[in-house]
């Protein structure tokens, strides 16, 4: 009987672990899933049309930035400030900036969900090396030294966190692509200023783009980690899960910002500082 019992137990856990490790499996997948609806927005016949009506709108302010570029050099030289190697090297970086900021940024995210969906599918097969859910859980709640009921209320939170922080992961994933979409418009505006030599604007776009490819990694990657740890460690494991949310505003108080609040404000910015140009032009025309 005891022989019966000990290889009833090794196969029910067996059972458990092939289980725990499907689901897994399954989250990792479809996070790539919702992470990929993004990318492939942006084959959608309406959505190239509108990145290339904004490349060519970039490429407009890009001509006219270096037309102003020039006159101002022009008038710069006169009084002997003139640097014809800051307008070259501006209109090198102007050029460059042009032909890449609707291609680069789609392809960078892209490569970084292509990333996470192999890395997080590498990380789940480890679940089925060493591990046993059933003693595993088993002894995890009975750290918490409280009775069978108790117990029950515990497995419960643990649920109710795990679906949290899914949920917080999924809506973040969901929309990820339209705001991709936005900073790829908010780009084009910054073309006027490149060639002018004002590229800090430029850069912090640079950064929101870089943010938000690398909390599409990270995101569905912590919490999968999440998942793998909650199978030894149940609070460690929620830990994991409720940072996987926190990622966000982490990347954004190191200047990448991956919400849509910065793009618009620049976006403001950047129409009233070619809005004040075109009046100065305008006024300078004699009539």
């Amino acid at each position: 009987m005891f022989i019966f019992n000990f290889v009833a137990d090794i196969i029910l856990g067996q059972i458990l672990n092939w289980i725990y490790q499907q689901i897994v499996n399954f989250l990792n997948n479809f996070f790539f899933m919702m992470n990929n609806m993004g990318a492939d927005l942006f084959d959608m016949s309406w959505v190239r049309a509108t990145v290339l009506l904004f490349h060519y709108f970039g490429w407009a302010l890009f001509v006219a930035g270096l037309i102003v570029a020039g006159f101002e050099y022009a008038i710069e030289s006169q009084n002997g400030r003139g640097n014809i190697k800051d307008l070259l090297i501006n209109s090198l970086k102007g050029f460059m900036a042009v032909g890449l900021f609707t291609v680069l940024p789609i392809e960078l995210y892209k490569f970084a969900i292509t990333l996470q969906g192999s890395f997080g599918a590498d990380i789940s097969r480890t679940l089925g090396y060493g591990f046993n859910i059933t003693v595993l859980s088993v002894s995890a709640l009975n750290s918490f030294s409280i009775g069978p009921s108790m117990n029950i209320l515990v497995s419960l939170f643990c649920i109710i966190v795990m679906g949290f922080a899914v949920i917080r992961v999924f809506f973040a994933n969901l929309k990820r692509g339209g705001v991709l979409l936005i900073q790829i418009a908010v780009g084009s505006l910054y073309m006027f200023s490149v060639p002018r030599g004002y590229v800090d604007g430029f850069y912090q776009w640079g950064k929101q783009v870089v943010g938000l490819c690398l909390t599409a990694f990270l995101q569905s990657t912590i919490l999968v980690a999440g998942l793998m740890v909650f199978n030894a460690n149940m609070l460690l494991g929620l830990g994991l899960m409720i940072s996987s949310s926190e990622i966000p505003r982490i990347c954004g108080m190191f200047g990448l910002e991956t919400g849509t609040r910065a793009n618009v404000m620049s976006t403001i910015y950047a129409a009233q500082a070619v809005a004040n140009l075109g009046s100065k032009v305008v006024n300078a025309v004699p009539k």
